[in-house]
């Protein structure tokens, strides 16, 4: 009886043993199928953000600006925001979109459509002698110089190349001037209890330093760099508007003042009132436009955001700060 009860206790010890096996198999090879499925959830998932990449970094939008400019038509070139080497309207990008439009054989016209504040001198004579070249290589196509909102300083030194300048009633036009700007923390540091210590080889290396006394020289030299620089601006702005330019009347064009789109017409600043829609339309007789403005990828803005740029800016604000159009 003994022995019957343990073959029994035995058999059932077995199946139970075989039950777990079982349920430990099973369950092995469902967390294998679970993770299969995870992970071509996640393959699929990555293809998908790779093609939603390719959709958004591929210039498609430029493709089928080619196919239009077929037809005869007026084009249109952005110069908007700060005009700067890492910005939309640099003179790589200015420049190479109006190649673009002076090449095309459909052009009948070139808008150059400006709401900018100034920036870059150095961008702003690169656009401005470029403009002059393509408008000698190119006598047939003229360029006709748009203000919205804002035509100033490196921004009215771009417009001023142009064969023709419109503006609003009330778009803000000139600032002809040059300006360079940093801050004085000698008073900061001296309550602070902090010594600014530099080691230079040159005289002036540590030159303009915020955290230093200014010294008559150099203030006196860089006044001169910036008076060089405001002449070069004028010269340039002479020879684009020329008698149509009331200077000889009004010194002050060329004191850094800005006004108005009616007051700047009166002033020679520009040739009349009105809009691209306008220009195109009654102007170049040709109301089609197509707009040749090289745009960033939306990956080039999200990196100028959080990279260089941000450190651009914060060294120009806190600090330093070279000479500017604006």
């Amino acid at each position: 009886m003994s022995d019957e009860w343990k073959a029994e206790e035995s058999g059932s010890v077995d199946a139970k043993s075989w039950k777990l096996l079982e349920k430990a198999v099973l369950a092995g090879v469902q967390e294998q199928r679970r993770a299969r499925r995870w992970g071509i959830f996640f393959k699929l998932l990555t293809l998908f953000y790779l093609f939603v990449a390719l959709a958004l970094f591929t210039p498609i939008s430029g493709l089928s600006k080619s196919a239009s400019r077929s037809g005869s038509h007026t084009a249109l070139v952005e110069v908007k925001g700060m005009i700067a080497d890492d910005e939309p309207a640099s003179a790589d990008n200015v420049v190479g979109a109006l190649k673009a439009a002076f090449e095309d054989a459909g052009t009948k016209g070139i808008i150059l459509r400006i709401n900018s504040p100034g920036g870059s001198p150095v961008q702003s004579g690169y656009i401005y002698d470029e403009i002059h070249r393509l408008r000698d290589k190119h006598p047939d196509i003229k360029v006709y110089a748009v203000i919205s909102d804002l035509g100033a300083s490196g921004a009215y030194y771009i417009a001023s190349a142009a064969d023709q300048i419109y503006a609003d009633k009330a778009s803000l036009v000139g600032s002809i001037g040059v300006t360079a700007a940093s801050f004085g923390f000698v008073g900061t540091m001296e309550k602070l209890g902090v010594d600014r210590r530099v080691y230079t080889s040159g005289e002036h290396k540590a030159f303009l330093d915020p955290f230093q006394p200014p010294k008559t020289d150099e203030t006196q030299f860089w006044q001169g760099v910036l008076d060089t620089t405001h002449k070069q601006f004028i010269d340039s702005v002479k020879k684009g508007r020329g008698d149509r330019l009331k200077d000889k009347d009004h010194p002050e064009l060329f004191s850094g003042l800005i006004w108005s789109g009616e007051q700047a017409l009166q002033l020679g600043l520009i040739d009349g009132l009105g809009s691209s829609s306008y220009v195109a339309r009654e102007v170049i007789k040709e109301k089609d436009i197509v707009d040749y403005t090289i745009q960033d990828t939306p990956f080039d803005r999200f990196a100028k955001k959080i990279g260089a740029s941000v450190a651009e800016r914060m060294a120009m604000w806190m600090g330093w700060q070279g000479p500017a159009l604006r």
